[in-house]
């Protein structure tokens, strides 16, 4: 049996994972879903290097556990989960990517994204005297929730939380020594509007993943097909 350590992605918590946590605890494995730092109903303050933060946090939980450790991360989980992988990595068994962000050292997120010349993803209300952004009221369902029922993307839109821009301006850190050599996999989601396929797609040219595992779900295949994503999830394990 593994453990399933799930990390998520900005401006969610870990309540995103409340219909896939049951799914794999039925089939025998652990599951740590909890909320980052500052996120969701955690009311840590927000360090000046937040990423490192939700990367020591992680790695904590990863370091607790009694069974091999399968490291989920959700859109811009991505960037968590490769950098607690580049301090701890023999303690990881697989790194999984769900449309999340896979990138290399030194390249944030907002970089990645402003690369593309792309209109799609996230339209951002900035708060800079909090230092944080919001996702503008009205467009939330279009791009995060498409293919989820209308009571589950109203119920995931009223949880939604402000994310610190901090984490998403840093460069990643991350090394081919470190980082590089844990084991990773891609789950895909054919119809995100927020990271779109190609996007997909593309990072995986960089940096790719064995195996790659393909759903034609939205940007939150927790909500919109929770079961073939731990269908997918428990091939890993």
């Amino acid at each position: 049996m593994a453990t399933f350590v799930l990390v998520h992605g900005a401006w969610h918590g870990g309540w995103c994972w409340e219909k896939l946590k049951p799914l794999l605890e039925q089939a025998g494995h652990t599951v740590v879903a909890k909320d980052l730092p500052g996120m969701g109903r955690d009311r840590t303050p927000f360090t000046d290097d937040v990423l490192a933060q939700w990367a020591d946090a992680v790695a904590a939980q990863v370091n607790a556990a009694s069974s091999p450790v399968i490291l989920v991360g959700h859109s811009r989980g991505g960037l968590v989960i490769s950098e607690v992988a580049e301090r701890i990595g023999p303690k990881i068994a697989c790194l999984v990517y769900l449309t999340a962000f896979l990138l290399p050292g030194g390249v944030s997120l907002t970089a990645n994204v402003m690369s593309r010349g792309e209109g799609t993803g996230p339209v951002l209300v900035i708060d800079e005297a909090k230092g944080t952004c919001t996702v503008q009221p009205g467009t939330q369902q279009a791009v995060f929730y498409n293919l989820c029922s209308a009571a589950d993307a109203a119920a995931a839109i009223d949880r939604l939380c402000p994310e610190p821009l901090e984490p998403l301006v840093r460069g990643l850190r991350v090394t081919e020594e470190r980082f590089g050599v844990v084991p990773r996999a891609y789950v895909e989601a054919a119809h995100d509007q927020a990271i779109t396929l190609d996007h997909q797609r593309t990072m995986q040219a960089v940096f790719p993943c064995s195996p790659v595992l393909h759903l034609e779900s939205d940007h939150s295949p927790f909500y919109s097909m929770p079961a073939p994503l731990a269908a997918a999830l428990l091939q890993l394990a």
